[in-house]
């Protein structure tokens, strides 16, 4: 369900809003996510680039091959650093708003795992959830333009 997503960094520089489904997230559990969090994965909630809008503030992003060989761009507060959005070169039309910078980062549903053969075992993610070893295969139903 599509609704008006509202959130920031932590010291309040940077707000945001998007049009989205907070059940549209997953679980990343990718080396380079983990490092760029601090923690065993990301949850990121996907939704369509056009629709995102930073309303206060300016973001600062870092660019880096992903463990699929191609462009991410991992995009933070620059004076607190908080993670916000990252963006793929893989999907140019779709952005990834960091659920822990949500306002309502409890609405968040994630529907799946990917990138699981990276995962650590010491963190307990659902096993009911679909666990991709490497990236989701692309579906109908993600936001598109």
């Amino acid at each position: 369900m599509e609704t008006t997503l509202r959130g920031g960094c932590l010291c309040g520089a940077v707000r945001y809003e998007a049009t989205g489904d907070p059940g549209n997230a997953s679980y990343c559990h990718c080396d380079d996510c983990r490092k760029a969090t601090g923690g065993p994965y990301t949850v990121g909630v996907l939704v369509r680039a056009k629709d995102l809008r930073i309303i206060a503030g300016q973001v600062k992003g870092y660019t880096s091959i992903a463990d699929s060989g191609r462009k991410i761009t991992r995009e933070f507060c620059p004076n607190c650093g908080s993670p916000l959005f990252t963006r793929a070169e893989k999907c140019p039309d779709l952005v990834f708003l960091k659920a822990g910078s949500l306002d309502e980062s409890h609405l968040v549903r994630p529907n799946c795992q990917i990138w699981t053969k990276r995962a650590v075992p010491w963190a307990y993610i659902d096993e009911n959830l679909p666990c991709f070893a490497e990236s989701r295969p692309a579906r109908p139903d993600r936001p598109r333009d």
